[in-house]
């Protein structure tokens, strides 16, 4: 493979800036990198990605693009035009975005805290209940992933569950997000160990994408533990948790 298979969760204000666009630019701001994360990003080629996210995302002219591809204009139209025709074709139903504006801030808001009560608590039922019947479960950087009830559950609890948690929510990817800090025996706290990406479907959970920060590690040294850190930082979370 020549390109990621995985990139890390960007924080929400990176896109919109520290004071923010209005609500309305925000929201379609949100629905272009969505589409660039879950469609762009995954099922196109170099040329078609990159023309895409200039000129759907950033919002370059194509003479700008082709500028900044050193492509000719003709070949950055053509490969604008294909980028369109796929990302029509492997668009969901529903964006994410939609979703979450669908659902509203006070339901949103439940579904986070009964996330993290359940992980808290270990209750794999409680989890395996939020899912969607074909709901996935993956760690970037590690390859393995979950897909379904029973091997979810499976993982659940024979991994995560067995370890001591504690949550704060957050957002990241125009998604709803969650901190997730494991407990460090060595320092009597709780430090961060990955961010858990939330893609709803109406009220149910799709996917959680747990991305796994540096310290994640069976020995992490200080720098790892730096770097998990500054992950966090990023998102608003604080560095550990008493």
């Amino acid at each position: 493979m020549t390109d990621p298979v995985w990139l890390e969760p960007y924080p929400d204000r990176w896109l919109t800036g520290d004071e923010g666009p209005s609500p309305e630019a925000s929201y379609e701001q949100r629905e272009s990198m969505e589409l660039a994360f879950i469609v762009a990003l995954q099922k196109l080629p170099p040329l078609q990605r990159a023309v895409l996210l200039l000129r759907e995302v950033v919002g370059f002219s194509a003479a700008e693009t082709a500028a900044q591809l050193g492509a000719s204009l003709a070949s950055v139209n053509s490969a604008l035009q294909r980028a369109r025709a796929t990302v029509r074709g492997a668009l969901p139903d529903r964006s994410q975005q939609q979703t979450l504006r669908a659902l509203g801030d006070q339901r949103i808001r439940a579904i986070v805290e009964k996330y993290m009560d359940a992980m808290e608590r270990g209750d794999a039922d409680a989890l395996v209940g939020m899912l969607t019947e074909d709901a996935t479960w993956c760690m970037p950087p590690i390859p393995t992933w979950f897909a379904g009830h029973d091997l979810v559950r499976e993982f659940l609890v024979r991994y995560p569950l067995t370890e001591r948690w504690k949550h704060l929510p957050t957002r990241a990817n125009g998604q709803l997000a969650v901190g997730c800090y494991l407990f460090d025996t060595d320092t009597g706290s709780y430090v961060p160990a990955a961010l858990d990406v939330l893609t709803l479907n109406e009220d149910k959970i799709r996917s959680v994408v747990g991305f796994l920060t540096e310290a994640h590690d069976e020995s992490p040294d200080v720098t790892a533990w730096a770097a998990a850190a500054e992950v966090f930082a990023r998102f608003g979370l604080p560095t550990e948790l008493p």
